[in-house]
């Protein structure tokens, strides 16, 4: 077996997880155990080496939450410096009347070489390079990060209704939501970090300044008292050394605040900083031609700089004229050669084949909105209806029939319409150069643009410019494209009419895959029990109250026991809510124990009851009191809406039908249910009761 190589060695280490640990440890004790002046320099050009590789990631990432560890590696090297600190001012202090060497190379290097061994220039250097540090890039980049941290916050509620809404139209699945959901949270937990992290450079900032200080008092005073050293020589040899010293921490951490001020001022692209750089600032033809012009007229004033400012204003003209030929030049294609004319078609009579049938569900097309139908121009619309069908297939229990997509020229240039059996149930208009900013209910402000209402769920929006996308969802907006737009609206629409999409073809299909596994089971209630065709309104009966029929097995076995008891529909559909109680809970109030109910007072339930006794199909209220009754449950189901609860009206089985389909229309979010439809492990708590007055 071949040796391990050290970095073989490392990587192990660092795999193992305790190499950071270790590292942390090793940073402490060099702020205890006194250090060779070898060990200095070592460790010295090691934060100078890692500063430079810390910048450099920061240049390619294209998003920050790639590197989403660097607030933690901004504390360790933080404390890698100061230890440094720590650890060069020991030596410094207890050396430094023995010459400019004592302290390492390094410092010395500073000391002497960079500064050219003036201890007055070096302190000025020094202080200026503090301030750039200190007063410019830390301050603004920590300002930078608390509001880039606030305003992730803020605009968390906005990201996670958009997730919701991409998901609900079938856009992504549960898995990719999942993803974005935990990528937002990680962006507020990014920035928030970043915003404490900042607050580490400005105090390594001002502790700089401080160990400086100290290091020149300390140093004056040890150097004169214990050592017996001239004033002149004493200040002389521990400045530079102080100086260099400062110096030689200074600049690593001007390198990392640098890093911090960019990761945080960026916006996230598809390139890298250096790529955006170039595109953005030097991509301008018009910017570079006016900078060769400025620069060409003050190179022909007298006592300018001539040859230097005509030198750069050439080189802007050249650079912008080759840019401005690059973006006008045409791209020349090759075109395919073209096919010969096919000979006219020969006339035929008419036959049923031209008879075309009416489509189940379809959508037309504003010409506008073609692109985005078109795959060729980037248009996703197709993709996401196809989502759409297989997220409410999966929710129905029944496969949901092809959409088809054509264009309408009668229809105005934005606008769509869906039409269900060639009958036209919903249109609207949008904007595909525009985004969609939703008033989910709670919002911080305003926004300039188109007012309108999203077409789905009626709520106040707005048509606003892509660029204001993320200003609208720090305010906690939803903003949605046009795409979605329509996607959503079609989810809605087919969600409410998948009643009138389930038809005997469907109804044979979910037998025929549940005779896979129960034959006799089938055989038994069709034709035997049941009629296909009751079957069928029973479950369009169950779609209509918006009851999923995914779990066949346990409506057809319900069926088959009152079957033989009852043939009427509305008796049928009752036995089997019942035995989906459990199903028809959970959608509504999900794994919660706890029902909340709204109820009917005792004197209505019998007034109600008494009139369906003489109207089996209607309770027959006089108009004042259905009009009570109906504004009644709209009060309460509105105040259930507020405060983040389902409405739900718990009634005598008997009237659950009558009441269903007598507020279907007027309070579209109330859920009827029966008391015998409760399961036994769900606690009901009444919310308020509805009287007759």
């Amino acid at each position: 077996m071949a040796a391990n190589t050290p970095d073989s060695a490392f990587s192990t280490v660092m795999r193992s997880g305790i190499g950071v640990p270790v590292g942390l440890l090793s940073i402490l004790a060099m702020m205890i155990l006194p250090l060779p002046p070898v060990m200095l320099d070592v460790l010295f050009t090691f934060n100078i080496a890692l500063s430079l590789v810390i910048v450099m990631a920061v240049f390619q990432v294209r998003r920050p939450l790639e590197f989403a560890i660097f607030p933690t590696v901004l504390l360790l090297v933080t404390l890698l410096r100061l230890a440094l600190n720590v650890a060069s001012t020991r030596v410094v202090l207890m050396h430094g009347h023995e010459g400019s060497h004592a302290a390492g190379k390094v410092i010395a290097a500073f000391g002497e070489f960079v500064i050219g061994g003036n201890y007055a220039v070096g302190a000025v250097v020094f202080i200026i390079l503090t301030i750039i540090n200190f007063v410019v890039v830390t301050k603004g980049a920590g300002r930078v990060s608390e509001v880039s941290a606030r305003f992730a916050l803020d605009a968390m509620p906005g990201k996670q209704m958009a997730i919701d809404a991409d998901l609900n139209a079938g856009i992504i699945t549960q898995d990719q939501a999942r993803e974005r959901r935990l990528e937002v949270r990680a962006e507020s937990d990014f920035y928030g970090s970043m915003d404490g992290a900042s607050k580490f450079v400005r105090g390594d900032a001002i502790a700089g300044i401080l160990i400086m200080v100290i290091n020149l008092v300390g140093g004056l005073l040890i150097g004169t008292m214990m050592h017996d050293l001239p004033a002149g020589d004493a200040a002389r040899s521990y400045t530079l050394l102080t100086i260099g010293d400062g110096l030689v921490a200074q600049i690593p951490g001007l390198l990392l605040s640098v890093a911090v001020a960019i990761i945080v001022t960026r916006v996230t692209r598809e390139q890298d900083v250096s790529g955006e750089l170039g595109k953005q600032l030097f991509g301008q033809p018009k910017a570079l031609a006016v900078c060769a012009a400025v620069l060409g007229i003050l190179g022909v004033i007298p006592g300018m700089p001539n040859v230097m400012f005509l030198s750069f204003a050439a080189l802007s003209g050249w650079a912008a004229w080759r840019l401005h030929k690059k973006l006008t030049q045409p791209v020349v294609q090759e075109l395919p050669p073209e096919p010969e004319a096919p000979p006219p078609p020969e006339v035929q009579e008419l036959s049923w084949d031209d008879v075309r049938p009416v489509d189940v569900i379809g959508l037309e097309v504003g010409y506008r909105l073609v692109p985005l139908v078109d795959k060729t121009k980037g248009g996703d619309l197709l993709a996401r209806i196809r989502g759409i069908r297989r997220k409410l297939t999966q929710e129905l229990g029944f496969l949901v029939q092809a959409v088809h997509i054509r264009d309408n020229l009668e229809l105005g240039p934005n606008s769509y319409r869906i039409r269900l059996a060639g009958v036209a149930i919903g249109e609207s208009i949008v904007h595909p150069d525009r985004e969609l900013a939703i008033n989910p209910g709670r919002v911080f402000g305003t926004l300039n643009g188109l007012a309108t209402r999203d077409p789905a769920f009626g709520m106040e929006a707005v048509w606003i410019e892509p660029s204001l996308r993320e200003h609208a969802q720090s305010l906690g907006y939803t903003v949605v494209d046009a795409a979605t737009v329509i996607a959503t609206h079609l989810s809605h629409l087919i969600q409410t009419h998948a009643h009138e999409l389930f038809g005997h073809e469907e109804a044979e299909q979910l037998l025929k895959g549940l005779s896979k596994t129960a034959p006799k089971l089938v055989d038994e209630l069709v034709p035997k029990v049941l009629p296909l065709a009751t079957v069928v309104r029973v479950m369009q009966g169950l779609l209509a109250e918006r009851v999923p029929i995914r779990n066949v097995r346990a409506i057809v076995e319900a069926l088959a026991e009152a079957g033989p008891r009852s043939q009427d529909t509305q008796t049928l559909i009752a036995s089997v809510r019942v035995a989906l109680g459990r199903q028809i809970v959970q959608d509504i109030v999900g794994l919660a124990e706890e029902l909340p109910v709204i109820t009917l007072e005792p004197d209505l339930e019998r007034l109600l009851s008494n009139g369906l006794a003489n109207n089996a199909n209607s309770p027959g209220l006089e108009p004042g009191l259905a009009e009570r009754l109906q504004r009644g449950l709209q009060d309460a189901a509105m105040r259930q809406e507020r405060g983040g609860e389902p409405a739900v009206l718990l009634t005598p089985p008997a009237l659950r039908a009558a009441l269903a389909r007598f507020f279907r229309v007027s309070v579209p979010g109330l859920h009827v249910l029966a008391w015998n439809e409760v399961p036994d492990n769900r606690r009901v708590r009444m919310v308020t009761a509805v009287g007759s007055r």
